[in-house]
């Protein structure tokens, strides 16, 4: 299946990057002027005030589709997302969970360039997901740290990250839709967990996803609890 995201091969260069970022200054017709990207409703009263910040870094425990889910909303908002050095991201999937393709930059393998690649491409993107494949060093982060606060972008890491806003991460999960031996997996519940940098750990029931594949709490249950301990 042909993939209307913009994907880079192999691992680009200057010039590559530097084409990237005209063309979609070219496409991007708003910047947000709020400090807040729109983020999926779902999120909303988990996250530090209330959605992603702009120029914060958020860490996501290693899964994909809390991953899609978080992109979701910011991209049906209208930001350009990016996503760097995870080539097994399905573009099937996030498209089939409201994920605009036309908006959508994918490097799958930025090789030993991938900071650099990071700091590029947060000139034009309002959302960046990036698994970094090996621990940066103290000054390398500060440096794309104000990176994106200067360009107003924010960053999504797949594990660990100094200075994170907060960690996401999931538990309790189970699926919907087997039966007595029969039957295939249709929906999946979750507890989603942020732990923030301040305050305490909160924790809500979420559908990742529902049947029809979307993105929300779970009817019946308190949407926000405060996590035990």
């Amino acid at each position: 299946m042909s993939s209307a995201a913009a994907t880079l091969t192999e691992a680009p260069t200057r010039a590559t990057v530097e084409e990237l970022q005209a063309r979609i200054r070219q496409m991007q017709a708003t910047k947000l002027d709020t400090r807040l990207i729109p983020t999926h409703s779902a999120f909303a009263s988990l996250l530090p005030g209330g959605g992603l910040k702009e120029g914060a870094t958020y860490s996501v425990d290693n899964s994909a589709t809390l991953l899609m889910a978080l992109l979701a909303g910011p991209s049906a908002a209208g930001s350009w997302c990016g996503v760097v050095g995870v080539p097994e991201f399905g573009v099937e999937a996030a498209q089939r969970f409201g994920i605009d393709l036309e908006r959508l930059v994918l490097v799958p393998h930025p090789g030993d360039q991938w900071l650099g690649v990071t700091a590029a491409i947060a000139d034009v993107l309002g959302v960046i997901v990036i698994r970094p494949p090996r621990r940066a060093n103290d000054s390398s982060v500060s440096r794309l740290t104000a990176r994106l606060r200067q360009r107003g972008a924010a960053l999504i890491v797949l594990g660990p990250w100094p200075q994170s806003e907060a960690m996401l991460s999931l538990s309790d999960s189970s699926w919907n839709g087997i039966g007595q031996g029969h039957g295939h997996l249709s929906a999946r519940q979750v507890t989603v967990t942020v732990t923030s940098r301040t305050g305490r750990p909160r924790s809500a029931r979420m559908w990742l996803p529902d049947p029809q594949e979307q993105f929300r709490a779970v009817e019946n249950v308190p949407y926000l609890q405060r996590a035990a301990g």
